[in-house]
């Protein structure tokens, strides 16, 4: 499928969707949220080819979600760290999981834990100017 004409589209879903659509961009982000921040790191805890890495690291840094950082001259060395945007992306991330326990769970699961109280996050999506959960009440999309 070529996504580079949902570039374009005014669905902000679409557009979200050509950048961080692939599963190997979720599990960057994923790692990145978790404190992995070299490309070493990330092909050991994802398991994913050097070229594919390097193109989905070019790929989250060139859209903002990532920054690269030198932290190495000799050899040079970099890091990607996550961007303002980039940790906007949690929620997004916890939710896609909620959803993954709710529908595909069965045998071991990852847990996520809140570091402070100890205890499982259970996300939940709410319109912040409603307060209702989203998925409970009807929606209407209105294009341009």
């Amino acid at each position: 499928m070529n996504t580079d004409n949902l570039l374009d589209e005014p669905c902000p879903i679409a557009r979200s969707l050509t950048l961080v659509g692939d599963a190997w961009s979720m599990l960057i982000l994923r790692d990145a949220h978790a404190g992995i921040t070299r490309f070493d790191d990330f092909r050991k805890s994802l398991g994913i080819a050097p070229t594919m890495l390097t193109r989905r690291l070019a790929t989250l840094t060139e859209e903002g979600l990532l920054e690269k950082r030198r932290y190495q001259e000799r050899p040079p060395r970099d890091e990607y760290v996550l961007t303002l945007a980039g940790q906007d992306f949690l929620p997004v991330l916890f939710m896609i999981g909620g959803w993954g326990r709710k529908h595909r769970g069965g045998g071991k699961l990852t847990r996520f834990l809140d570091a402070e109280m100890g205890t499982d996050i259970e996300p939940v999506a709410v319109d912040n100017i409603t307060g209702a959960k989203i998925g409970t009440r009807a929606i209407r999309i209105i294009k341009p």
